[in-house]
């Protein structure tokens, strides 16, 4: 296997001690997330706790070597003392050794492991806030282990008995019932059932061997129960009967602790992992006490009871995967049963494991930490040791890298090295998972070999003790992982992000956010067969093909039951999830196999029933074929409904919820960037048409396109009908060659522009009789800003406005602001004019052609960008920030994804931006978006952009101009489209209500609404203005009958109006809104996608001393200061103003709304 080699040139390097004392300042506070809320403020649920594991160990093998104290239980595992001394002392020595060499090697630790000191810094804290620590809940805990061992040690065997009698005595005497499995012994079972004595009793886990998160919520320890292998038969390992003695041998130490502690402790049944084969006891403090300490909260701890056996008691060849050890009568094909015999094989290996894994703590000083960093990782990816969670938790994890450190290499040598640091060998084993298929080959450590057991299941082969470690992992959960490694090894090698957040801190596992489409199944009408999940799963992925990259199962945990009760019956909610590949997921038509092929059409039809048909195709095939409609579901909705209804349930696939396709909804047309191609093609015939040209007097050097309608991220489609005009023209730039010819002055620049734009105008009509042109003027109050444009509109609907782009322009300005004779007002207004240059014929070309690529290579980028402008609009904040900048926000989730992958569908590109939206501190953290996607971005040029940011704060610390900073790979500035806007005020409220969000979709899941996103209370203002939406949309408001009908020629001369072209009365009524009131009020407004504009009276509007020449108008009001002086207070006059307002807009306003 070469991969070991590449890898160990990657983290050959010697690690440090953690410095106890470094600190970082971004861990422990943050405005928008609580670090040790994320990390420790999660209950660890009895069947959710990873410390339930497959290892054995008493408290004096937890030792790990830093002089802490011992917690002996008596019934340890015998060991010789003299051997143990001396290996032990061989161990401390060879660690010493060990930790004066990574003493002198510091710096190359952190050069060779981390991408920067802060990172080191980063996990030292981290490691420091999730080790175990020894308090108040672990003395109560530690004390109920050693009241409940020397309970077990004097508890009374019982006499054997066949399985209904002994169950029965057992029930009478103790009001227990015993928790066999869902398939019960036989009725007429000639084996008895006995109890004596356990063998010994054993704490182990992650708790003693300290490889555990902490949690604040609930302190979880694991102690084993060595049942006597007097009580098991040969042929017990058969159909159960292993498993059927197990549940009556705990049932019976369940029994003689309740006769003892029923009134200190609560005592219930529970699924180990949840495998209903293996019940176990969760004994928990009562959480009320009696008398003076009744109102005091009993310490939050848990003891999980588990029943183990000797590793001699069954044959090992005997439970090898691919045996099989449930056989009926009847049953005349024997497949394998691989769950069965390494569920079994695992009660047997339980000492064997713990001392693997203790060697390892001992012999490698980074283990221990590498399983926290392990436990922490996958936490936050939603994985554990149960069955629900995947089966890959905490002990799966420690094994793994124990193995590792013993073999799976070349020629049997070991993959990681002892000397490896904590994040070493983190990062070493995430790229194990990542690189190496487990589920095709299998990695077998030690010599042997493993037969393949199929269905995607993974093999992780202990040939010392022939075992399969991964045994519990399924294979959806597998795929996850995998995913989860290769991002995250990913994440970690991006120079240009900190992942130390989003591989420890953030949680991932959210469905809404790691799904693309989520199916919500009732488990009630699911199938009851033990490999259900395992049929759901192979039908969903041979019907979805290529439709789904990845389907991930998610079953509801199994819950805890009462002693006296039977096992609690399945209920919840299965969840689904489907990561879609966009480019085929709406797919109508699918190919088969050929009619010729008899055996796979026959399997075809099969499998897909009466929706099969033999078409012919037009380049004459004739083959198999499925045809789903595009109707009210989804392509998507119908396949899986129509595979869980034929080959699972009928019930289930009525009953299933869909969650995924709501938001694409949400926009006009769909999320499809087909809308936008008439558009686009009528940019390309107008730069062939102005190329055409003749008589010209430059010739043509580029056509830019330089609008949202030209880069797909408008929230409105260009065009809704064909024929029909555009309600907004498309902004286009024309650069001709240079020439002497032009002025040396920007004034006269600005005249010379107009006048090639009329010869431009009239050469389009002359050449072409579709295309009616007229030139517009603009910026009239400044004279060395742009005056002139050009709209352009074709038959088609197609519409234009193009300006002139000049490069001796930004000469002269540069000249201009050089000059020291210069006025100052004239240097800012200068300034501001090169800004404006800068902006509109550099900056937004480049821009646009940066976000139409990436557009064109992530499908679901599109309709991300547009639902993201409809949610900044609908909130009233579309205009205080620059669409360019939501572009950039919707951006930075497609080419900086992590931790997740990059989305493919618009639900996921959408509320992952939300996400990181309530999540960044737009204070202290710039926006930097490299739009090439292809790593144009240098670090180098990141650091200038962020030294540039720093100077920014430092120069307004207020933030008074300068609140968001947002630069690209195509603009180092970060001021272009922030400077001035917006307001702190506004960048606060996009952060609650981005957390608001967050919050919905947390808390709804399968029932969140997704048109209750774009809506917010208008309340919080002090006024709104209704508008007219037949005005406010950009026309003339139809004159006609009383009941609003109109002639149909009317109304068609009306859309024909080319006066109307780019005509927006809600916009221009807003702008001169601002103008005229915005220094005393700050507005909102929703644009086309809320009809109307919200208002808050600024501060600056407060009651203050009378003075002439204010701002806005004002109401003189006499206020005692003393019982014989008054003072004249000058007071905003809301009312005239409001009263003002409402006369400017006329027809356009319905209604106002004034808070009182």
């Amino acid at each position: 296997m070469a991969m070991q080699d590449v890898k160990r040139r990657k983290l050959d390097h010697v690690s440090s001690e953690v410095d106890e004392d470094a600190s970082f300042a971004s861990f422990g506070h943050s405005d928008e997330h609580d670090a040790d809320q994320d990390i420790d403020g999660e209950e660890n649920d009895v069947l959710e706790d990873d410390d339930m594991s497959d290892g054995a160990a008493d408290l004096d093998d937890a030792d790990d070597g830093k002089n802490e104290q011992r917690n002996t239980l008596p019934g340890t595992l015998d060991e010789d003392p003299a051997v143990g001394l001396k290996a032990k002392q061989n161990r401390t020595d060879s660690a010493k050794t060990r930790h004066a060499t990574l003493e002198a090697g510091g710096s190359a630790y952190v050069a060779g492991a981390f991408k920067s000191n802060v990172f080191k810094l980063q996990v030292d804290e981290l490691l420091e806030q999730v080790r175990p620590r020894r308090g108040k809940r672990e003395e109560v805990a530690e004390q109920a282990l050693h009241a409940l061992r020397k309970t077990l040690d004097s508890v009374a065997a019982r006499e054997a008995r066949l399985v209904e009698a002994s169950e029965q005595q057992l029930l009478k005497d103790s009001a227990v019932r015993v928790p066999f499995p869902d398939q019960r012994p036989p009725k007429d079972a000639k084996y008895k059932l006995m109890f004596a004595k356990p063998q010994g009793a054993n704490v182990v886990g992650g708790y003693a061997l300290k490889t555990s998160v902490r949690s604040k919520e609930t302190v979880s320890i694991d102690m084993i129960v060595t049942m006597p292998s007097s009580g098991f038969q040969e042929k017990d390992y058969l159909n159960h009967r292993y498993f059927y003695k197990r549940a009556y041998y705990v049932a019976c130490v369940a029994a003689a602790l309740k006769a003892e502690y029923s009134s200190e402790y609560d005592i219930n049944f529970a699924d180990l992992h949840d495998d209903h084969l293996k019940p176990i006891l969760v004994v928990t403090p009562r959480t009320s006490l009696s008398g003076k300490d009744a109102m005091k909260t009993a310490p939050r701890w848990r003891i999980h009871i588990i029943p183990s056996v000797g590793a001699d008691t069954f044959p090992a060849e005997k439970l090898s995967p691919a045996k099989n050890c449930v056989r009926a009568a009847d049953d005349t094909k024997v497949a394998p049963t691989p769950f069965y015999n390494s569920s079994l094989r695992s009660d047997m290996l339980m000492p064997s494991y713990l001392k693997l894994l203790n060697r390892a703590a001992n012999d490698c000083d980074g283990f221990r930490d590498a399983c926290l960093l392990g436990g922490t990782w996958l936490r936050q990816r939603g994985f554990g040791g149960r069955l629900s969670a995947g089966g890959f938790g905490n002990f799966e994890w420690a094994t793994l890298v124990a193995l590792l450190l013993q073999g799976g290499g070349p020629s049997g040598k070991p993959i990681l090295s002892e000397g490896y640091s904590s994040y070493q060998l983190f990062k070493a084993t995430l790229q194990v998972l990542a690189m190496k298929d487990l589920a095709k080959s299998a990695l077998v450590i030690g010599a042997g070999e493993a037969a393949s057991i199929g269905d995607g299941l993974p093999m992780l082969w202990d040939a010392a003790r022939t075992h399969n470690v991964l045994y519990k992992v399924t294979p959806w959960a597998y795929r996850q992982l995998r995913q989860d490694a290769r991002t995250s090894l990913a994440m970690l090698g991006d120079q240009l992000y900190d992942g130390f957040d989003a591989t420890f801190i953030m949680r991932t596992d959210s469905p809404l956010l790691r799904y693309d489409s989520t199916v919500h199944i009732p488990v009630s009408t699911l199938p009851t067969e033990s490999d259900g999940y395992q049929k759901l799963y192979n039908v969903l992925k041979r019907g979805l093909v290529d439709r789904a990259r990845l389907v991930s199962i998610k079953p509801p945990s199994s819950s805890s039951w009462q002693l006296g009760s039977p096992r609690a019956n399945s209920d919840g909610i299965t969840l689904i999830g489907l990561v879609v590949n966009p480019e085929t997921v709406n797919r109508t038509v699918d190919h088969g196999p050929p009619a010729e092929s008899k055996t796979e059409a026959a399997a075809f039809r099969k499998f897909w029933g009466e929706k099969a048909e033999l078409r012919r195709f037009k380049d004459g095939s004739i083959t198999e074929s499925l045809v789903w409609t595009a109707a009210e579901q989804t392509v998507l909705e119908q396949i899986v409904r129509f595979l869980i209804g034929r080959h699972i349930s009928p019930d289930a696939g009525q009953q299933a919820s869909f969650v995924g396709h709501g938001f694409s909804r949400l926009l006009r047309q769909g999320v499809s960037m087909v809308a936008f191609q008439p558009l686009m093609e009528a940019y390309k015939q107008l730069e062939n048409d102005i190329r055409g040209l003749e008589g010209m007097p430059l010739s043509v050097r580029q056509i830019m396109p330089a609008d949202s309608q030209l880069r797909y991220s408008s929230v409105l489609p260009p065009a809704d009908v064909t024929g029909r005009q555009y309600r907004r023209p498309a902004n286009t730039v024309i650069q001709f060659e240079g020439s002497t010819r032009w002025p040396d002055d920007v004034v006269a620049i600005q005249r010379t522009k107009i006048a090639f734009l009329l010869k431009l105008s009239s050469l389009l009509q002359e050449a072409n009789t579709a295309v009616t042109a007229r030139v517009g003027l603009e910026n009239q109050d400044d004279d060395v800003l742009n005056q002139g444009y050009l709209d352009i509109k074709y038959d088609s609907g197609a519409a234009f406005r193009m300006r002139i782009h000049h490069d001796r322009e930004q000469t002269l300005l540069e000249r201009q602001l050089k000059d020291k004779t210069t006025a100052p007002s004239f240097k800012e207004s200068t300034a501001r004019a090169l800004a404006i240059y800068k902006r509109d014929y550099h900056k937004i070309t480049a821009h646009t052609q940066a976000v139409a690529r990436l557009c064109s290579r992530h499908p679901a980028l599109s309709g991300t960008i547009r639902l993201l402008k409809k949610w900044f609009s609908s909130h009233l904040l579309g205009n205080h920030i620059a669409e360019e900048v939501i572009e950039l926000m919707a951006a930075r989730t497609f080419v900086q994804p992590w931790p997740w992958q990059t989305p493919s569908s618009v639900q996921t590109g959408f509320l992952r931006t939300l996400h990181w939206l309530a999540r960044w501190d737009w204070r202290a953290e710039p926006l930097i978006v490299d739009l090439s996607g292809t790593g144009e971005l240098k670090p180098a040029e990141v650091q200038g952009i962020k030294t540039r940011f720093e100077a920014w704060r430092k120069l307004d610390p207020s933030l008074n101009r300068i609140v968001m900073f947002a630069a690209s790979n195509l603009d180092h500035d970060g001021t272009t489209w922030t400077d001035g806007r917006p307001q702190r005020v506004i960048a606060g409220r996009m952060t609650a209500l981005a957390k608001a969000v967050c919050a919905e979709v947390e808390e709804q899941l399968s029932a969140l609404e997704p048109a209750g996103l774009f809506v917010s209370p208008l309340e919080d203002y002090d006024f709104v203005l209704h508008l007219d939406h037949s005005l406010s949309s950009g026309g003339k408001k139809r004159r006609g009958a009383a009941n609003g009908t109109t002639f149909k020629n009317i109304e068609l001369a009306a859309q024909d109006d080319d006066s109307m072209i780019g005509f927006d009365a809600a916009q221009l009524f807003f702008t001169e809104l601002e103008s005229l009131y915005g220094s005393s009020i700050l507005f909102f407004s929703g644009g086309s996608e809320r009809h109307a504009i919200g208002g808050l009276w600024s501060p600056q509007t407060a009651p203050r001393a009378w003075k002439m020449n204010l701002a806005y108008s004002t109401i003189p009001r006499k206020v005692r200061v003393t019982e014989k002086e008054e003072n004249v207070r000058a007071e905003v006059n809301k009312q005239s103003i409001l009263a003002e307002i409402v006369r400017l807009g006329g027809g356009l306003i319905e209604r106002v709304d004034v808070r009182s």
